[in-house]
């Protein structure tokens, strides 16, 4: 029996990548009658087939860390928020909602603000984010393919972890994997003038060793997140900047709107929480609003 890890599944094949090699893989037939489907990051066990051809069978999933919907991922690490600093503009409310989604799963955060050279040293844009997120925790990592510039910044935040490059399509993710690993030549895709939007080059997740031991998942392009995959009343808790002065609420079940003496609220006019990832906070608690079936988190 060996072990490994699945990199990557297409039409019931999942290839496992093992100490002797990759391997081309079926499911037991067990798992789907225990209705275990095995997931690109899986660390499973395989039976190698006899013969010169390097096939077997996953026998056993082990078992799993976390789970990502959207992409269908596991045991991920750390997710890189891709954003484009003009063509497409950065969104920092979609940016709020990866955040969201990653801490929810245990995610570690890092911000990749990518076509740098765009920018002015000193633009708004930079300023903003960086006054918004580095105190919370999130680095910055600006980088550019034309200028290789960052390139080896962002290489170091991939060693040593299993990461997800998540962002909307047109951002540069493809092309900044193959910055950081010449080789890889994945495709990347023109932005399209007239929506801003980039043409999804992505068809799979797959699992790419970028270091011996470091892998990155390039995944399709984040063009549909919902937020409400995080039950309602747990959203708050996925804003890590809520925690402390959620401490200082009047009510241990304050969701921080209408409230009185909420503490968050509080540190919202003092300045200790960004005004803007506040207010993206109230967004998406009044789109549960107009999905009731979705309070409970079903």
């Amino acid at each position: 029996m060996e072990k490994g890890k699945i990199i990557k599944a297409i039409s019931g094949f999942f290839y496992v990548k093992t100490e002797k090699g990759l391997y081309e893989c079926k499911g037991r037939g067990i798992l789907r009658k225990e209705k275990i489907r095995p997931l690109v990051g899986d660390m499973v066990e395989i039976s190698v087939k006899e013969g010169d051809k390097k096939e077997g069978i996953v026998e056993k999933v082990l078992p799993r860390k976390n789970q990502l919907l959207r992409p269908e991922i596991v045991n991920v690490d750390q997710v890189i928020i891709v954003l484009s600093s003009k063509n497409p503009s950065p969104s920092l409310m979609l940016t709020d909602k990866i955040i969201s989604l990653g801490e929810r799963q245990g995610l570690s955060v890092v911000l990749c603000l990518n076509k740098a050279d765009l920018l002015e040293k000193e633009d708004l844009l930079i300023v903003e984010m960086k006054k918004i997120y580095e105190p919370v925790g999130y680095p910055i990592v600006l980088t550019s393919t034309k200028k290789a510039m960052g390139i080896e910044d962002l290489s170091r935040e991939l060693k040593g972890k299993v990461s997800v490059f998540a962002g909307p399509s047109g951002v540069g993710k493809s092309s900044l994997l193959n910055a950081i690993k010449p080789g890889l030549s994945l495709k990347t895709g023109e932005v399209s003038e007239r929506i801003q939007r980039g043409k999804h080059t992505t068809r799979h997740t797959e699992l790419m060793e970028i270091w011996e031991d470091g892998w990155v998942a390039d995944t399709p392009g984040f063009g549909h997140l919902d937020i409400d995959e995080i039950p309602r009343e747990d959203l708050r808790f996925t804003f890590r900047d809520f925690l402390e002065p959620m401490e200082e609420c009047k009510f241990l079940s304050c969701l921080h709107l209408k409230e009185p003496n909420c503490g968050v609220k509080k540190a919202v006019k003092e300045g200790r929480i960004a005004k803007k990832r506040y207010e993206h906070y109230e967004h998406f608690m009044m789109n549960y609003e107009t999905k009731p079936w979705k309070r409970s988190g079903m």
